[in-house]
């Protein structure tokens, strides 16, 4: 598990985001619950990931609606599979409108360049 901390910070919202090998829906929610063993995490507004199996996309948006299609659609561009990817959001206060989207791709973006 790989997990980059206090890469974006807008309006009071920071952002983190964290990935590893996954391969299917049960392996997403493992992930998640070992990611949450951090208060941390466990504690975040959301936790939207978005993972590509042999099989078919899958996604969760964790109350942030549309991220993780935004996730989804950054994994398919870059053809990575059975990897998930999750961005994580502390609420700070202040509605980020349309930015929100933004900061998930830059997140996404920083994730896919350590990779490298």
């Amino acid at each position: 598990m790989r997990i980059l901390e206090n890469i974006i910070s807008d309006r009071g919202s920071k952002y983190a985001v964290s990935g590893g090998p996954c391969t299917s829906e049960q392996e997403a929610k493992a992930f998640l619950k070992e990611l949450k063993r951090n208060k941390k995490f466990a504690k975040a507004t959301h936790n939207t990931w978005g993972l590509l199996t042999d099989e078919a996309p899958i996604k969760n948006d964790d109350g942030e609606s549309g991220a993780g299609m935004v996730i989804l659609r950054m994994l398919e561009r870059e053809e990575v599979r059975n990897h998930i990817i999750v961005v994580t959001r502390w609420y700070g206060g202040k509605h980020l409108g349309g930015d929100r989207f933004r900061h998930v791709q830059d997140a996404v973006r920083t994730y896919l360049e350590s990779m490298e």
